[in-house]
């Protein structure tokens, strides 16, 4: 079963779950993160059109997921996360992955932070290569065998 058919499967149990997780372990770190980790997803590729900037801006306003978080800071915190990327893709990723080890010794957040990211990349119906290689990165940095995601 290919990562994408697994994702499409898991659909709604990951909505369902995703949200009551986040309300778990809700925390700042944990926010920072999991929006660090959607826009090194976003910014896989290279680049983020305005398009799908307002569409990853959606996800994450109307994410079960990251609901239990003030939504303006939650934008506040992906717009500054996108302005490293535009301004430097190396620059960006690197300040991405430093908050994202913030939860290195986290270990079930640092899970709940990579399912967040697979839903994210997925949520437009394509979890492109260049998105899985991110989400592999995140793992890196997490100490996660990217395999236990499908990865």
């Amino acid at each position: 079963m290919s990562a994408l058919d697994w994702l499409k499967q898991q659909a709604s149990t990951i909505q369902q779950t995703l949200g009551d997780e986040m309300t778990r372990f809700k925390n700042r770190d944990l926010m920072e993160g999991v929006v660090a980790g959607c826009a090194m997803v976003g910014y896989a590729n290279g680049t983020v059109s305005a398009a799908e900037k307002q569409k990853m801006m959606g996800f994450l306003q109307s994410s079960d997921a990251m609901k239990v978080y003030d939504i303006t800071q939650v934008l506040d915190t992906f717009g500054r996360f996108s302005r490293q990327f535009e301004f430097d893709t190396d620059i960006g990723q690197a300040e991405a992955l430093k908050v994202i080890g913030k939860l290195r010794n986290k270990p079930d957040e640092a899970r709940l932070l990579v399912r967040v990211c697979c839903a994210i990349g997925s949520s437009d119906g394509d979890f492109e290569d260049s998105e899985r290689q991110a989400a592999r990165s995140i793992c890196r940095e997490l100490g996660l065998d990217p395999a236990d995601f499908y990865l």
